[in-house]
């Protein structure tokens, strides 16, 4: 190579140099924002779980399909629906308020790890599922739950004789003489 050669081969490596680190500082920068984003979200997400939660049942999961190229048809081009066409799940739950919800955006919760019938935790509002719920977890049954046997009996209530006759003939008769009821 000629002393020229060098000069112009120096010079082309040096502004590739210059054009690599500028493309190292914009990814830096891209990098920096996007922990930014990361952060807040997840500041949001923390937040957002706080709120007061619900719980409810999952009634169906259902496949939807993505709907991302809606609107194309009328552009004059074909589109063939393949099977590579990504499908999303999407959720119905029933909360203890009596009430359906159709999800289509289920939250927190990987839609594999959940099946019908299974408690889940969702916000009061926006119903997003942060969590799938142990199966005593039901508020309902716990409340009915005895920890322990009571030291109390009848004979410890006095004047109520009419009450307690009547308590006893809807509660304790119907579980100590089963084939009379």
């Amino acid at each position: 190579m000629t002393d020229a050669d060098i000069i112009a081969e120096t010079r082309r490596l040096e502004q590739e140099k210059r054009k690599l680190d500028q493309n190292m500082k914009r990814i830096a920068n891209e990098n920096k924002q996007l922990d930014n984003r990361i952060k807040e979200n997840q500041e949001k997400l923390k937040m957002s779980c706080q709120l007061p939660h619900m719980v409810a049942n999952v009634a169906e999961i259902l496949d939807v399909e993505d709907e991302e190229e809606e609107g194309k048809e009328g552009s004059g081009f074909a589109i063939k629906k393949t099977e590579q066409q990504k499908k999303k799940k999407a959720l119905v739950i029933k909360t203890t308020g009596r009430g359906t919800y159709y999800l289509p955006v289920l939250g927190l919760v990987e839609p594999e790890d959940l099946k019908p019938n299974e408690l889940v935790a969702v916000n009061k509002e926006s119903f997003v599922v942060y969590e799938k719920l142990p199966a005593e977890y039901d508020s309902r049954v716990k409340a009915m739950e005895i920890d322990e046997r009571p030291a109390e009996n009848y004979g410890d209530v006095g004047g109520l004789d009419k009450q307690l006759q009547e308590l006893q003939e809807a509660i304790v008769l119907p579980m100590t003489h089963k084939e009379k009821f």
